[in-house]
């Protein structure tokens, strides 16, 4: 797509038509201004997204800015499509991109279904255009029904206009008209294989005239719309593979109601098919059966916890946390769920060719996704969860990744859905963090995955973290050293790989790992605890220290400088308490408290609470993983100094913390679901201030949802109501009395 365009139309553009070509009118060829502009990906922000509940259908949808941002086909990881979306002209005056042109409003017909309806009304008040989206639940098909409304009379033509980005990138693709429809196609080697992707865009009405181009050249249907406000060329094919796209005018009256498929397939005649065949079928009836899925999938789970079941917003926060991780699972690779469907700051991300994004599959973060659904009483699929990272994820002998050599047991940054085998060094990522490693140990025991073959990989990969440890890269993947974080997850992993050990007749090797973990826990103050902190009382848990003196002066650096580190704080300390190795009582973490909360001058390097009371925290002082302080420059684009903004995943955490010291959570609940934007996802970060873009409180443009914070949201609300924190290790706890 056009770099101008930042990323973010494509599913329904389109425009109306008030004088319309006849049906099946010729076009004029092929168009030769090869090969397009540089592309990019869409912002992170998901307003919504859903995929069918079951498996026959591979296909998932996600919109922001009011239209279709990325398709996702085959795999949870692989984007097929940058934006769709409609383009509404009068043909003599104005062109209007919907994305641009239009305000937003998100709604959900059912709080029980990925079902989503966007409602984009001119900002003129010309027309107003009504989507509901939903996949076919037996094709690869993302299915919409569209509503085009004139409010003022007048006449209009309608176009849809679709960004492919076939097979994970735009820079390869072509695009072609068949007769009666739209046909894009794009190979890549993805994964270690050639991979050819097709996809077949068509409509219940036809198409009164269509365009294949070039993204931003004169063959570009939205550049030939704006020169004049008509379609002049309407091309047949391209001359050559390129950035492409493609647009067909929807004939439409005053008030015209019609059906949109977005096929695919490895062939063009599998594509066109699952197309004709969702089309075939007619909306109502997908509707149903998707609407009917999830229906069935949400009704599986335990009742909706009394501490979110009064209240409409918590309430839906809810349901679409618990949705939203079921989705992001993917239908091929079981166990595999992505950490987002989204792009972090994507629409300043090069779309050229597949990027990482968050459309990996992190441990660590499959981990808080299962804990989640565990506590919301989804057995199977965490179980699914620990088997993926025990068959897929787990590095049995020493394995490249990206400037690193993973060794035996460990487990990668990150992967695709289809695991270690056959992914590129890059595609694994730099570098290993031991908390993942544990992680995985700890979810195999949550989830019983003791049997003796699985225990034969935990040997190893226990053993390597008694051998490696406790120092490492640390949860926010940036600096090597001993965080209190880490280690409480790397203690936690070797307790219960201790029980699985002994349930497997390993006493010895059980003792080993358990003499360790005493060791490390014994330690944890030596190591982290610093008693001249800038913070404070001065005495607390550090973020990280890359020695074993938290008081030797020692340096951390970020882009804006270097610091000590025992002036950088974050909440790595409390999943002492959460995992057991500490009590929730223990007064070194209840000082630690200190240094993140609101002094009495008003002044936190960590906390912020609003207006309306809801409490959020920075992940650090001086973190840089954020928008710029310049509004709406985006990130990593250039300007002023880039800050990272407020995590209401860390809510979550401390609300876990309160719990467990027998002290309400509920504001800390309350934030989170505060937190969530228009489709009720949870994202990654919001915004500490007020600014041209985004208001106080409101998601930024990194991820939305985050899936980890809808674990975290999933497992407070049910902590909450049980009374005590859920994702605990009972063996850790038990042994640690804590």
């Amino acid at each position: 797509m056009r770099t101008w365009r930042k990323a973010r139309a494509v599913l329904p553009a389109i425009m109306a038509a008030g004088a319309v070509v006849s049906a099946g009118a010729p076009a004029s060829g092929t168009a030769t201004d090869c090969c397009g502009g540089p592309s990019s990906w869409t912002t992170g922000n998901k307003d919504a997204l859903g995929t069918a509940a079951a498996t026959a259908s591979p296909v998932w949808f996600t919109v922001a800015n009011g239209v279709t941002s990325e398709v996702f086909y085959p795999r949870a990881d692989t984007p097929e499509m940058q934006d769709l979306q409609y383009v509404v002209t009068d043909g003599s005056s104005f062109t209007d991109l919907e994305r641009d042109a239009t305000n937003h409003v998100v709604t959900m017909p059912d709080e029980k279904s990925l079902e989503y309806t966007v409602t984009n009304t001119a900002k003129n008040g010309r027309y107003r255009i009504t989507t509901t989206y939903v996949t076919d639940p037996s094709r690869a098909s993302l299915v919409t029904r569209t509503r085009f409304q004139s409010l003022d009379g007048g006449s209009y033509r309608l176009y849809l206009l679709a960004n492919p980005s076939m097979a994970g990138g735009a820079a390869n693709d072509t695009a072609s008209w068949d007769g009666t429809g739209l046909v894009a196609s794009g190979t890549e080697n993805l994964f270690g294989k050639a991979t050819t992707v097709v996809s077949s865009l068509r409509a219940s009405t036809g198409f009164s005239a269509h365009d294949n181009g070039y993204s931003g050249a004169g063959s570009d249907c939205l550049t030939d719309l704006r020169a004049d406000h008509r379609l002049d060329s309407g091309f047949d094919t391209i001359s050559g593979a390129g950035n492409v796209v493609q647009c067909g005018q929807i004939p439409v009256a005053g008030d015209t109601t019609f059906t949109v498929a977005l096929g695919y397939g490895a062939t063009a005649a599998a594509a066109t098919g699952a197309a004709t065949g969702s089309l075939g079928s007619g909306f109502s009836a997908l509707e149903s059966s998707y609407r009917t899925g999830w229906n069935s999938y949400a009704g599986s789970l335990k009742p909706v916890p009394a501490s979110v079941s009064g209240d409409v917003q918590r309430r839906r926060a809810y349901y679409v946390a618990a949705m939203a991780l079921h989705a992001a699972e993917d239908k091929t690779f079981r166990g595999a769920s992505v950490a987002s469907l989204a792009t972090p700051w994507g629409d300043v991300v090069n779309g050229d060719a597949l990027n990482d994004g968050y459309h990996r599959v992190w441990g660590r973060d499959l981990y808080q996704q299962a804990t989640g659904l565990l506590a919301a009483g989804d057995i199977a699929q965490p179980k699914r969860m620990a088997q993926f990272l025990w068959n897929s994820q787990w590095i049995g002998s020493p394995t490249p990744g990206d400037g690193t050599t993973y060794p035996a047991g460990a487990f990668p940054r990150y992967s695709p859905v289809s695991g270690v085998a056959g992914a590129s060094a890059q595609l694994l990522g730099c570098c290993e963090q031991l908390d993942q490693d544990a992680d995985a140990i700890v979810l195999a025991w949550l989830t019983g995955l003791t049997d003796s073959a699985t225990y034969a990989k935990i040997k190893v990969t226990a053993e390597h973290l008694r051998t490696s440890g406790p120092a490492t890269t640390e949860r926010w993947e940036e600096q090597y050293g001993r965080s209190p974080s880490s280690i409480a997850a790397e203690i936690a992993g070797l307790v219960t790989a201790g029980v699985i050990a002994r349930a497997n007749g390993d006493t010895a090797s059980a003792a080993a790992w358990e003499s360790t973990a005493d060791s490390w826990r014994a330690s944890l103050d030596s190591w982290t605890v610093t008693t001249s902190g800038y913070w404070g009382g001065h005495t607390y848990f550090e973020r990280l220290d890359k020695g074993t003196d938290p008081n030797d002066g020692g340096q951390i650096c970020f882009d804006e400088g270097c610091f000590y580190e025992h002036d950088v704080t974050d909440f790595g300390f409390l999943d002492l308490a959460r995992l057991g190795v500490r009590g929730p009582a223990d007064p070194t973490i209840a000082a630690s408290l200190a240094p993140t909360a609101a002094a009495a001058d008003g002044n936190s390097p960590v906390q912020v609470t609003l207006p309306n009371g809801d409490v959020y925290f920075h992940r650090y002082p001086h973190d840089n993983y954020g928008e710029s302080t310049s509004a709406c420059t985006g990130w990593p684009a250039g300007g002023p100094q880039r800050f990272g903004r407020l995590w209401p995943v860390l809510s979550g955490e401390r609300g876990e913390y309160e719990l467990a010291n027998g002290r309400s959570a509920a504001v800390y609940l309350k934030s989170m679901a505060d937190a969530a934007n228009a489709g009720y996802f949870i994202p990654e970060q919001v915004w500490d201030h007020s600014s041209g873009c985004f208001g106080l409180g409101r998601p930024t443009g990194s991820a939305g949802p985050l899936m980890w914070a809808e674990g975290q949201y999933l497992r407070l609300a049910q902590s909450m109501d049980a009374g005590h924190d859920l994702d605990t290790p009972s063996v850790v706890k038990d042994r640690y009395g804590s």
